[in-house]
């Protein structure tokens, strides 16, 4: 990767994750780095997010392992990130250096990173998206979901008006099939074409909806927005959909986010025994 670029993903990072994780201000290193834009920015850059989660003794994340599962389509695939990553490896590497065990589960694998499970299906709206977690879930067990769907269900036109209600059903089964698990469920990205855009922000509103009235229901739920200024901009895409390598690093952000505040919240219990490791890191 160029420095160039390198600088510009740290900058993002540095930028969206002061008011988001914490009021601290960037550490010393984090601060030379952006100044200066050496190679090891990003690496200075996920270091200020984690110093932005250790301020709050409260947002400690590494009492309980974290198994996630990254569920939704091509966003969450990776798909346009240049190595296919997408938001995985910057979101895995920031909680890691926080302290935190994770390993990543899903029923396909993608990107050069180590521990690269994950359920993303390119092209598929809710409903299918739903489908494919009924057989993915049961055999991991995850205890955290990182939900970024229905994207597609937007650009199709498919129902808008009840794209709540479909997610609703899908976040329904996921706490069937893994009792006790917490939601992160984001709202959709922009998209660049206005017909779809305008689809895009009918479904964000009711996702902040129903995240509301599930959390105030007593689920395990919290909403992060990837439409907001914290999420990729225009800047940031790669196409009309899909983010570039500095969306997929805001995205990463925004997801760090969330689960540090699921885990103020005491949303976050210990994955279930289940013979899956708590270190996705040594995956082959």
């Amino acid at each position: 990767m160029h420095i160039s670029l390198r600088s510009a993903l740290a900058h993002s990072v540095l930028l969206m994750s002061l008011p988001m994780l914490s009021q601290c201000a960037p550490t010393p290193a984090a601060a030379a780095a952006a100044a200066t834009g050496g190679e090891d920015i990003i690496d200075a850059a996920l270091e200020n997010i984690r110093s932005s989660i250790a301020h709050d003794s409260r947002a400690s994340l590494a009492s309980v392992p974290l198994r996630i599962m990254p569920l939704g389509a091509s966003i969450t695939f990776g798909q346009a990130s240049t190595d296919g990553n997408g938001y995985r490896k910057a979101l895995r590497d920031a909680l890691v250096r926080s302290g935190s065990t994770v390993n990543m589960v899903g029923s396909r694998r993608n990107g050069t990173m180590r521990d690269n499970d994950v359920e993303g299906w390119p092209g598929f709206v809710i409903d299918q998206v739903r489908d494919k977690a009924r057989a993915a879930v049961p055999p991991s067990l995850p205890n955290v979901f990182l939900v970024n769907a229905g994207t597609n269900d937007a650009i199709q036109d498919k129902d808008v008006a009840g794209a709540g209600g479909r997610m609703e059903a899908m976040l329904a089964d996921l706490w069937t099939m893994s009792p006790g698990s917490t939601v992160v469920l984001s709202t959709l990205l922009i998209n660049l074409k206005d017909a779809t855009e305008q689809r895009v922000q009918a479904v964000n509103k009711q996702f902040a909806d129903l995240a509301r009235r599930l959390q105030a229901g007593g689920k395990k739920i919290v909403a992060v927005d990837m439409h907001g200024p914290a999420g990729p901009l225009k800047s940031d895409m790669h196409d009309d959909t899909h983010p570039n390598d500095a969306g997929y690093v805001k995205m990463a952000g925004v997801w760090m986010g969330g689960i540090r505040e699921a885990t103020m919240r005491g949303f976050i219990s210990k994955p279930a025994d289940n013979g899956i490791p708590d270190d996705g890191g040594n995956d082959p």
